[in-house]
């Protein structure tokens, strides 16, 4: 992390720019620098400030320009980590369409704004600003614009010795599983799941755009669902995901509260411990980008049951957290980039 963060607070609200420049400077390592009520605003005080600004924090729902042409515009000229600090359910689309243009991370604003609870988000947005400031700018990037990999084979029937195909992710995560799921063959004989850490209200919105990029099906996990080849199933923002077997003997989704007083909600630790006791050797566990060490500890499960975990690679990851934490932990059977990880899952039925 650099020694001091300087960053650019980008929102139509004065009120809201005061506050979040209250919170930041709690921080002895993050300096505001400048803000802006707008888009345009924002790439004018970027031009003239220079390579002054390390961080962008970004409304999405604002006159003249909004957060994605503004996000849109700064990629084009210089890319800059920038995270979203918006209203849960409000632009919702802008939100998808905000990560596809870049933006590395995201900060649920309160709806009150007018009110303290606005703070209840400065323990967050500090540590996710000072977690942006050290995201590679290569790494920075529009999804549509990653490379492309080869195609894959189409895979054999299962050989049996990988009944669930398990992924954790967080940030970056979005525009990973957009790169990674689209190049799964439709004709996949296990079924994928996955935790994204995402603020609630936006996974089915997710799911669905990804189910619009895909030959398998996507969509968001609801509770009973029944585990199925060819399905890609995105753990709820809210709930934790396990796994349970009907009275027919069949794997469905069970979604739970709790533990309350783990850090996300849903964990990939709680759905990788689960699925370890449900496929005890037949899991493979894949960690990819993301902040923070979720994953370590199911991944430390799924080993224990006999099964194999994939890590990202650093070279590709916007944040080398979660794969780290697996692979220091001895954790990983192999780390992988992701224009790589599609066709190792593929090979590894």
């Amino acid at each position: 992390m650099k020694n001091i963060i300087r960053v650019l607070i980008v929102d139509d609200s004065a009120y809201v720019r005061k506050v979040i420049r209250q919170m930041l400077s709690r921080s002895p390592f993050i300096e505001v620098v400048d803000v802006a009520h707008d888009g345009a605003d924002a790439l004018e005080k970027i031009e003239r400030l220079g390579d002054q600004v390390d961080v962008v924090t970004l409304d999405l729902l604002m006159p003249k320009m909004d957060g994605v042409e503004f996000i849109k515009h700064q990629m084009a000229r210089r890319p800059l980590p920038v995270i979203v600090v918006s209203i849960a359910n409000e632009g919702g689309e802008k939100f998808l369409a905000a990560l596809d243009a870049g933006a590395v991370d995201f900060v649920h604003k309160p709806t009150a704004l007018a009110t303290e609870k606005m703070f209840d988000i400065s323990d967050e947005l500090i540590a996710k600003v000072k977690t942006a400031s050290t995201v590679p700018i290569h790494c920075i990037t529009n999804v549509n614009e990653l490379p492309s990999s080869l195609p894959l084979p189409r895979p054999p029937m299962s050989s049996g010795k990988i009944e669930l195909v398990a992924i954790g992710i967080s940030t970056g995560g979005p525009q990973a599983l957009a790169f990674l799921i689209p190049q799964l063959p439709e004709n996949l004989p296990v079924p994928v799941v996955v935790v994204l850490h995402m603020p609630v209200g936006y996974t089915n919105m997710y799911a669905q755009r990804l189910n619009r990029l895909c030959s398998l099906d996507v969509k968001e996990a609801q509770a009973g669902d029944l585990v199925r080849p060819g399905e890609v199933l995105i753990a709820q923002a809210g709930h934790h995901l396990s796994f349970k077997r009907n009275r027919d003997q069949n794997v469905v989704v069970h979604l739970h509260t709790k533990p309350f007083d783990l850090p996300h909600r849903p964990s990939v630790d709680v759905m990788f411990q689960s699925a370890a006791e449900i496929y005890k050797e037949r899991v493979l566990g894949v960690v990819m980008t993301g902040m923070g060490s979720d994953g370590k500890q199911g991944a430390a499960w799924i080993k224990s049951h006999g099964g194999s975990v994939f890590t990202e690679a650093e070279e590709s990851c916007v944040v080398y957290g979660m794969p780290r934490t697996v692979v220091e932990a001895g954790l990983s059977d192999r780390s992988i980039p992701l224009n790589q990880m599609a066709k190792a899952i593929v090979d590894y039925l």
